[in-house]
C-alpha cells in the first residue's frame, strides 16, 4: 500500500513525503559531503558512500514503519528531513528524529515549524499514542525546540556518547497523544 500524506508550506518552504526520484538529489545536495556539524549534532559517521546513502533512502520509501519527508528550500533543494520511524503498530509508538543538512538553513524556525508539524501528522493521521526521541546534551538549541513543541524530558542517559574526548548525556523525551490534545487544544482558543 502506497503511503499518503498531505504537504504543507512555509514561507516558501516545502514539507512533503519523500519520493524515489527524490534519492539522488538528497545524496548530492546533502551527504556529498556531509556538514561536519550535523554529524556531530547527529551522532553519526561524517561520510557515506552514493549507494549507502541511495540504497538506504530507496528501503525507507518502501518501509511499513516509517514515514520520511522531506524539507525542500524555496530554491527547490532538499535541505532536511523530518522522520517517524520504528513505527509500533500495535503499541501506537515510534521515534522521531530531524536534521537541516545546510547551516544557512538553521534558526530560522523551519526546524521548530517541520518538529510541529510532523508531531501533528504522527498524532493526527497514523494515531500514534506516544512520540519519543532522543537528544544529545551538546544540542540544546534541539532540546529546547522538543520542549517548546510539547516533548517532556524521561530521562538521561548519563555519560552515554563522548564529544571528542568528553562524555556527554544523552537526553530521552517523549510527548504522549494526551498532552498533545492538550497542547493543541490551549493552541485552539
Amino acid at each position: 500500500m502506497a503511503k499518503t500524506a498531505p504537504t504543507w508550506e512555509k514561507d516558501g518552504y516545502t514539507l512533503r513525503l519523500a519520493r524515489k526520484e527524490d534519492a539522488e538529489s538528497y545524496y548530492a545536495q546533502n551527504y556529498n559531503p556531509l556538514d561536519p556539524e550535523v554529524a556531530y549534532l547527529t551522532g553519526c559517521k561524517e561520510h557515506f558512500t552514493h549507494d549507502e546513502v541511495v540504497s538506504f533512502f530507496l528501503r525507507c520509501i518502501d518501509a511499513d514503519d516509517r514515514y520520511d519527508f522531506m524539507m525542500i528550500a524555496p530554491d527547490g533543494r532538499i535541505i532536511g528531513e523530518s522522520v517517524v520511524n520504528e513505527i509500533d503498530w500495535e503499541l501506537r509508538c515510534a521515534n522521531f528524529r530531524i536534521g537541516i543538512f545546510h547551516s544557512a538553513e538553521r534558526g530560522k524556525g523551519i526546524g521548530s515549524w517541520a518538529v510541529k508539524t510532523t508531531r501533528d501528522f504522527a498524532f493526527e493521521t497514523l494515531q500514534l499514542h506516544r512520540l519519543e526521541l532522543d537528544v544529545f546534551s551538546f544540542n540544546p538549541r534541539a532540546e529546547r525546540t522538543y520542549l517548546a513543541a510539547g516533548f517532556k524530558r524521561e530521562g538521561v542517559l548519563r555519560d552515554a556518547i563522548l564529544d571528542g574526548e568528553k562524555y556527554a548525556d544523552d537526553i530521552l523525551m517523549a510527548i504522549l497523544e494526551d498532552e498533545w490534545k492538550a497542547l493543541k487544544a490551549a493552541e485552539n482558543q
